[in-house]
């Protein structure tokens, strides 16, 4: 799973109200033409975002001047960048992007106006209203932050202390959206409000020098810098910690829905519908994916029974994933042990790339583990590298009850996540000197889950995979999403009956995954929405091309501009089949 920081974006708002633009620099924009006038409000959109949310700036990926600033995640605040918002969408709306194509502003118009065009449509999810989340709750932003807050220096060691100390008034900002939405019939639902609470405590029970906040002081020498980390951790964060889960626990636990599904909320239906089209950038129907989705797990099983048949003696389904799930060899006996395989895993993979990709990056990739008070059902995730080098791709992995992990699933997932896919994918995105640094803050959900799903795919004709059971593995799960996410949200799935589909389906995680989908409507309908559609032009790149197809020049060629929209991803291949079949 690739890190989705925009994923914050509804419930970490801006800090003090952006500039909305006035009628003169309207007319200023009237005098450019259409390229000038795109680059000049993807630079706004950039400089105001960077401004207004400096530590989801950071963590993708930008090199900052100061790291004081802290996001306003207050109500007016939202309401003022919602004007900017409305503002930047007339604008780009007036922009004709047939006359940009061919030319590098025609990928910062597609970043720009799918930004401004979801980010319009999800406002109906309130999601400001409910950001109490396992996977996406202030929380797991803040730890990824306390990792890579600057320090080493007297001015950044002063600009951490500040930050930071403006952690307990965003606490109770958000605390203050959640009776909002309490009153206005916006809640999380209650098991996810207690798997967030689970963690806040856990975090609360270690010691000062334990705690993922205090990160900073750990990776800074200093004694005074410690010893003044120490005191505003324990005297001001802490108990701002603590009164945020009495809150939760005295008050909002009390008042959280106990039904699961978006459509429990006020246009939750409506919420999904727009929600699946910003993740998917697709005009699609949440019954056509649902029968899209049924259609290719029968496909898989198909294939998993071949394979089996071949190779294990058996073409039951059922019984492959038993022998995959229960067989001893496919599983861990320490976390030292997983680490180790799991960097294996990557180098052989790297290793093996310059025979199906032209551009390779350059920034590097670490595996780490993850941090322990998420829990032992936390999803492994991958965080891109800082864009002036200082910072390597980062993939974190779970080591927690190792002796309950599958090798199969930790090849797959790695493949996923690292090389060739999400480090692969973005890094090189980051490095494409042609694209707007718009392209590090947005982007299309099912492009780079999609590409993450690809590369499991494009990993067993890399040869990668080293057991029977992983090639297994990497089929059992695939397009699953695409009927829970929605058979939950829309089509009356109960927990129970979700869990039990995502069991069968081969993921041993099955209660943290639907707990996810729970949290998340829409985006388990990404992987293999976008992997279908890569396949897809693969397959017609190959067909109409024959022996003038490249692998290489084709993977270079989609990896060429970043995360854009599928459609988007569609006219590039299309008109690169067309030039080679001229050539």
């Amino acid at each position: 799973m690739k890190s989705r920081l925009l994923g914050f974006g509804a419930a970490f708002l801006l800090q003090g109200a952006p500039p909305v633009w006035t009628q003169t620099g309207l007319a200023r924009l009237d005098s450019l033409t259409p390229a000038e006038r795109v680059t000049r409000l993807a630079d706004t959109y950039v400089r105001e975002y960077r401004a207004a949310y400096p530590e989801l700036a950071l963590l993708s990926g930008f090199t900052l001047a100061r790291h004081d600033g802290l996001s306003d995640n207050s109500l007016a605040a939202l309401a003022a960048w919602r004007r900017s918002e409305d503002q930047w969408w007339k604008e780009v709306s007036a922009v004709d992007p047939a006359s940009l194509w061919g030319r590098p502003e025609w990928i910062t118009y597609g970043f720009l106006h799918e930004a401004l065009r979801g980010a319009r449509e999800t406002r109906v999810c309130r999601s400001e209203l409910w950001p109490v989340s396992q996977l996406s709750g202030w929380q797991a932003l803040f730890t990824l932050l306390a990792d890579i807050q600057p320090v080493g220096s007297e001015e950044h060691r002063s600009q951490a202390l500040a930050r930071w100390g403006r952690l307990p008034r965003y606490l109770e900002r958000e605390t203050a959206n959640l009776r909002t939405g309490v009153k206005l019939g916006y809640t999380t639902p209650r098991h996810n409000v207690e798997l967030a609470v689970a963690q806040l405590e856990r975090i609360l029970a270690l010691s000062l020098e334990e705690s993922p906040f205090y990160a900073p002081a750990r990776r800074d020498s200093t004694p005074e810098f410690r010893s003044s980390w120490k005191a505003l951790l324990s005297g001001e964060i802490n108990p701002a910690v603590r009164r945020y889960v009495a809150y939760l626990r005295s008050e909002y636990l009390g008042q959280a829905r106990r039904d699961i599904a978006i459509s429990a909320h006020p246009r939750g239906r409506d919420c999904y519908q727009v929600s699946f089209r910003a993740i998917t950038s697709l005009n699609r129907s949440p019954r056509e994916t649902f029968s899209r989705g049924q259609e290719r797990v029968a496909k898989n099983e198909r294939e998993m029974g071949e394979l089996g048949r071949k190779e294990l003696g058996t073409e039951d389904v059922a019984t492959l994933l038993k022998r995959v799930d229960t067989d001893t060899a496919n599983r861990f006996r320490s976390r030292e042990e997983m680490l180790a395989f799991t960097e294996t895993v990557v180098a052989r993979a790297k290793a093996a790339l310059p025979r199906w990709f032209g551009r390779l990056p350059k920034a590097p990739a670490t595996v780490r583990p993850h941090p322990d008070f998420l829990g032992a059902d936390a999803p492994d995730q991958y965080n891109a590298p800082a864009q002036d080098g200082s910072r390597p791709g980062v993939y974190l992995i779970n080591l927690n009850q190792p002796e309950k992990k599958l090798r199969s699933r930790t090849e797959v997932t790695a493949f996923h996540e690292l090389y060739p896919g999400h480090h692969l994918q973005i890094a090189l995105a980051q490095e494409q000197p042609a694209t707007h640094p718009i392209s590090q803050l947005v982007g299309t959900t099912a492009f780079a889950e999609g590409w993450g799903r690809y590369a499991e795919s494009l990993a067993e004709e890399m040869g990668l995979y080293t057991t029977t059971y992983a090639r297994i593995a990497r089929r059992s799960w695939p397009a699953h999403g695409m009927v829970v996410d929605p058979g939950l949200h829309l089509f009356g799935w109960t927990r129970d009956s979700a869990i039990r589909y995502v069991r069968n389906g081969g993921w041993p995680e099955a209660e943290s995954l639907v707990d996810r989908v729970v949290v998340w409507p829409g985006q388990l309908t990404a992987y293999d929405t976008g992997a279908l559609e890569l396949m897809a032009l693969r397959e017609q790149a190959q067909r109409e091309l024959g022996e003038r197809f490249d692998i290489r020049e084709f993977h270079d060629r989609v990896l060429a501009n970043g995360a854009i929209t599928l459609p988007m991803l569609r006219q590039i291949i299309e008109h690169w089949i067309a030039e080679k079949k001229r050539s």
